[in-house]
Parts: C-alpha cells; sequence; structure tokens
C-alpha cells in the first residue's frame, strides 16, 4: 500500500454551532488520486478548507506525510507542500496572468530543482501563454480554470487539493481539464480530487470516499466502484 501523503483522522469541524464534518477520516496515497465525492452540502469543500487551515479541527487530526499540521496557519500548511485550487477559481482579476502565476511562485518543500515555474506552466497551457499578459478578468471560463490550476502548481506542492474543477465548464474543456488531471497524477503527485460527477472521477481515481451529511458513507477502491455491485444512489443520486 502507498505511504500517505495527506490523512484527515477523526475530525470534527463546526460552522459556528453547526456540526458541519462528524469523525471524518480519508487517506491518499502518495502518488495517488483520492475521489472525494458526495451531494451538494455533504461536507467536500468542508474537508479541503479544514485541510489547508481555513476551517479549524474541532477535534482530529491533518497530517501531511505523516507531519501533523492541524493546528498550522493556511500559509505553513502551503509551506508543508499543499496547495488548493478552490471551487470557483477565486483567480485574482485585477491582475495579469503572468502575475497570477509568479504570486504563487514557490520553492520545492525538498529543495529540489523546481518543477513548475512559467515556462513549464505555460507548455501545459499554451492558451495562458499566448496571454500572458492579458488581464484575467477578461479570460473565459476556460482560461480561468487553467490558469487557477497553473497557479497551485507554482507552489511546486507535493499534494494538490482540486475543488470542483468542472464546475460551470463545457464539456470539451471539461474533457481538457480531466486530461491535465491524468497527467499530473502521472508525474507522480498526489491528488484529491472533490466532484459532484463521479463519472468524472471513477476512471481516474485510485480509492474513492463518498460523504453523507458530514460522515463517510463509503471508502473503497475506486475499481470496486467501477463494476457496479454497489448501489451508490442513496448518496449520490441517480447517475
Amino acid at each position: 500500500m502507498a505511504n500517505s501523503a495527506l490523512s484527515l483522522i477523526d475530525v470534527d469541524a463546526f460552522y459556528g454551532d453547526s456540526h458541519v464534518l462528524e469523525k471524518v477520516s480519508l487517506t491518499c496515497g502518495e502518488g495517488c488520486l483520492l475521489g472525494l465525492l458526495g451531494r451538494n452540502g455533504a461536507g467536500k469543500s468542508t474537508c479541503m478548507n479544514v485541510t489547508v487551515g481555513l476551517l479549524p479541527a474541532r477535534r482530529g487530526k491533518v497530517t501531511v506525510f505523516g507531519e501533523d499540521v492541524t493546528k498550522l496557519a493556511p500559509e505553513a500548511i502551503s509551506a508543508r507542500g499543499v496547495a488548493l485550487v478552490p471551487q470557483g477559481r477565486r483567480i485574482f482579476k485585477s491582475l495579469t496572468v503572468r502575475e497570477n502565476l509568479i504570486v504563487a511562485a514557490r520553492k520545492p518543500t525538498n529543495g529540489g530543482k523546481a518543477a513548475w515555474n512559467l515556462d513549464t506552466v505555460f507548455a501545459m497551457f499554451p492558451r495562458l501563454g499566448e496571454r500572458r499578459s492579458q488581464m484575467s478578468a477578461h479570460l473565459s471560463g476556460g482560461e480561468q480554470q487553467m490558469l487557477a490550476i497553473g497557479r497551485a502548481l507554482m507552489a511546486n506542492p507535493r499534494v494538490l487539493l482540486m475543488d470542483e474543477p468542472s464546475e460551470g465548464l463545457a464539456p470539451q474543456i471539461v474533457a481538457e481539464v480531466m486530461a491535465t488531471i491524468r497527467h499530473l497524477k502521472a508525474s507522480g503527485l498526489s491528488i484529491v480530487l472533490v466532484e459532484q460527477n463521479p463519472k468524472l472521477v471513477f476512471d481516474i481515481a485510485d480509492d474513492i470516499v463518498i460523504l453523507n451529511s458530514g460522515q463517510v458513507a463509503v471508502t473503497a477502491p475506486a475499481a470496486d466502484l467501477r463494476d457496479g455491485t454497489a448501489d451508490l444512489r442513496q448518496h449520490l443520486g441517480v447517475f
């Protein structure tokens, strides 16, 4: 079994008095892709916020390559090699494409050569290279998603969190984004992919966790779910 790149262990989290995550445990293996699925409001994005330190865990533990990061500030967790592609992209629309990328640049945590810089990001996303001096507000939705991914990669992460990267995109652009994720996985990057659409995840993930009302409902290898033996409609709806 792969070593753990990221683990949430019995995590409880609250928004005010609302108990939004209850004893959530999940693990993304090193060099693997974990698909995190669930209906709207199931707690998927909350898991991402807890992981990167935007929402403190009330109980439980978050580890990155075995190191406890539960109590660390977001910038300290980022320095440990965790990067987030947030839901809704959240690019800096008042900055150019190039400026969006430069502001996120970070050397690798292991002190090695940076795999991701402006040249490598533009090589992966040629359209961003063509628009490097353009204000980000003027990009299409698909281009903005590419920029959000590129910005996260500029941090040279060891663990990449992707929250609903297909949201609001045309099918052709979704296919391009999924091809990019396949490439990143093949490069050895550990990835947690949050999605509502299970069809996008089952073919690419190594393991699947399904959340339902803030609790883990299913944890299984993706291959076991692809064969259709498990009835997932109660957790994901009809698909």
